[in-house]
């Protein structure tokens, strides 16, 4: 009885850690999200998705985030406000209009750096990306945060 109890347990162990390197090589080489291949799931002006983070933060994350916690794919139009370069030298386009407290901050990739380095501040575009975080008001800092787009291109 008991080695017939160890003989079921060890095939029970065995056959689990077969099923979880299985799976864990699955995760591990399953193709990454290409963005900028996929149509935009919402188009909208920069302005517009900062005011609906700032009125109520937790619709617009049923909104704008799967069950997931993937975002979906949003196309934002705005006005470049500022260009950057972040410490991966990658560039980072802020979208924002002159009078707003809050802007989208748009993070390219090392591929798509190249279509950011032609923005001027001043341009008016529209750039495709996915959100990582909404925009916010820190009460202690007494400072707006803006919307935070990630995996962006220029369209």
């Amino acid at each position: 009885m008991k080695k017939q109890f160890v003989k079921w347990s060890l095939i029970l162990m065995v056959s689990g850690i077969i099923v979880g390197g299985v799976v864990a090589l699955y995760m591990f080489n399953m193709p990454h999200r290409d963005v900028q291949a996929a149509a935009a799931d919402f188009q909208m002006k920069a302005g517009q998705l900062v005011s609906e983070y700032l009125t109520d933060a937790q619709i617009a994350n049923d909104k704008y985030l799967q069950e997931e916690g993937e975002s979906k794919i949003i196309a934002v139009t705005g006005t470049v406000a500022s260009i950057d370069e972040d410490m991966n030298s990658q560039k980072v386009v802020l979208l924002k209009d002159s009078d707003a407290n809050a802007g989208v901050s748009c993070t390219f990739m090392a591929n798509t750096n190249v279509n950011a380095e032609k923005l001027k501040k001043g341009d008016h575009v529209t750039i495709k990306g996915v959100i990582r975080s909404g925009a916010g008001y820190d009460e202690d800092l007494e400072l707006y945060e803006d919307v935070i787009l990630e995996k962006c291109d220029v369209l």
